[in-house]
């Protein structure tokens, strides 16, 4: 077990498959017993016997579909009262196929609760304890779609830039707490969100798709390693501190009592 993980209870969203389901394979082979939410019962029940059944852990299922506010409420009472829970993984989300002007207005909705409402709402609920026990783990699976929303349709983009946005502003407020934050930026990986959402992973070439494994383990290294921000497909992490770096340095100039000098019409002497 690495010591630098605490084998604390860690709640996973969308722990049904994929990502989520491969967080739960590292996790409890660490020691860490789960609880395990997604829509499907039955995968989360197969689930569970395997793990408990390969490692000495205890696994609950906790089946719900965090687009409803209802199913929502649930999760979040059980990160709000119960202490043993210290790491949240918002890895729960959907994607949505077509641009803004085909896609249908409900399932982005859905899309919308599910990727940014959940997640804000699971975080607000455990936050306060963590703050107060002065240690705990969140972490936030974004994708590298944050940083180059053009290369995707809709509004997908747009709510995983939201999660990067939302995971850096945490981390300010949490500074000197104990509490660790992390968001997590995948590339293509090899799950079946692109067959829910209509699409395939036949249109992308071999080498731009990650095994489901090695993102994971990926993320769970720059977690240990106390990365903030962790992009497992980028090989020099100086270009995201590079870019970072100019970000701030606009900070002193993007709230100035004038409009930039471009910006400013000339006025005639006799206006």
């Amino acid at each position: 077990m690495n010591p630098r993980i605490h084998p604390d209870t860690v709640l996973i969203t969308g722990a049904s498959s994929g990502i989520g389901a491969m967080y739960a394979r590292r996790l409890a082979a660490q020691g860490h017993d789960l609880i395990l939410v997604a829509r499907q019962q039955n995968k989360l029940d197969a689930l569970a016997t395997d793990l408990q059944q390969h490692h000495a852990v205890r696994v609950e299922v906790m089946p719900a579909d965090l687009t409803l506010p209802d199913d929502r409420s649930r999760i979040e009472q059980r990160l709000r009262g119960d202490d043993a829970i210290n790491m949240l993984i918002n890895n729960a989300g959907m994607s949505v196929s077509g641009g803004n002007a085909q896609a249908d207005p409900d399932t982005v909705e859905a899309m919308i609760a599910l990727n940014v409402t959940a997640p804000t709402r699971l975080v607000r609920a455990m936050l306060p304890r963590l703050l107060s026990q002065a240690r705990g783990t969140i972490v936030n699976v974004s994708s590298v779609l944050a940083l180059a929303p053009e290369r995707f349709g809709g509004s997908y983009a747009a709510t995983k830039s939201y999660l990067l946005s939302f995971s850096q502003a945490l981390q300010r407020e949490v500074a000197g707490h104990g509490v660790r934050i992390q968001v997590v930026l995948p590339g293509v990986v090899r799950t079946d969100i692109w067959e829910r959402a209509g699409s395939s992973l036949d249109r992308f070439p071999a080498d731009m798709v990650m095994e489901v494994d090695e993102l994971v383990d990926a993320a769970l290294a720059g977690l240990n390693q106390g990365e903030l921000v962790t992009i497992p497909s980028l090989p020099d992490l100086g270009e995201w501190d590079a870019i970072n770096e100019a970000r701030r340095a606009l900070l002193p100039k993007l709230s100035l009592r004038h409009a930039a000098e471009r910006y400013r019409s000339d006025i005639s002497e006799d206006a």
